[in-house]
């Protein structure tokens, strides 16, 4: 599989938003593959997470988000099942479900239920570990902001300001993944 030549169906190569997407995933990709390298034993697919790492986000054109150049139509948190939608399409399930279940630290159909986001009423959270690895290395970094990594703390921050189950869960990927 060849995740570029996934996105570059959907996305124009000289357009702004493919330079963010492309940015944002490989720092995603790296991210994850530098800690699943760390943690052998822990026995990560690393050929998966460098792929499914770089498809996460490709459902965010569909999304309106103009401040990283996204003019679609859905909320920006559908990006993930509408990414998910798109590599099911492409024959790519087990990608699909790293779309569908990145989006914070997840979301339960609780949540979704309660807060009555625009999106499908299933449990959406990482389960495998490859999908809580992806997940957890994507709170690392904005498409806002692609020169920095965030720190700690400031993710911590924002994690916190979803409740204290996301901060919980994100602490608890920091002592799993030996950070």
């Amino acid at each position: 599989m060849n995740p570029l030549a996934i996105i570059q169906k959907y996305y124009d190569t000289k357009s702004p938003l493919y330079d963010v997407l492309v940015t944002h995933s490989v720092q995603v990709r790296d991210k994850a593959v530098g800690i699943a390298s760390k943690n052998p034993h822990l026995n990560i697919d690393l050929q998966f997470v460098s792929e499914a790492a770089m498809l996460h986000d490709i459902g965010v054109f569909m999304t309106n988000a103009p401040r990283i150049f996204c003019n679609g139509s859905f909320s920006y948190v559908a990006h993930g099942y509408l990414g998910a939608d798109i590599l099911r399409n492409e024959g790519f399930e087990k990608h699909a479900l790293v779309c569908e279940r990145h989006t914070g630290t997840g979301l339960s159909l609780q949540h979704i239920v309660s807060n009555n986001l625009p999106i499908p009423h299933r449990d959406m959270q990482p389960i495998s570990i490859e999908e809580q690895l992806i997940c957890f290395a994507d709170k690392f970094y904005s498409k806002t902001h692609l020169d920095q990594e965030l720190p700690i703390e400031r993710i911590r921050a924002k994690m916190s300001k979803f409740g204290e189950d996301s901060l919980a869960k994100f602490d608890y990927w920091m002592d799993f993944f030996n950070l």
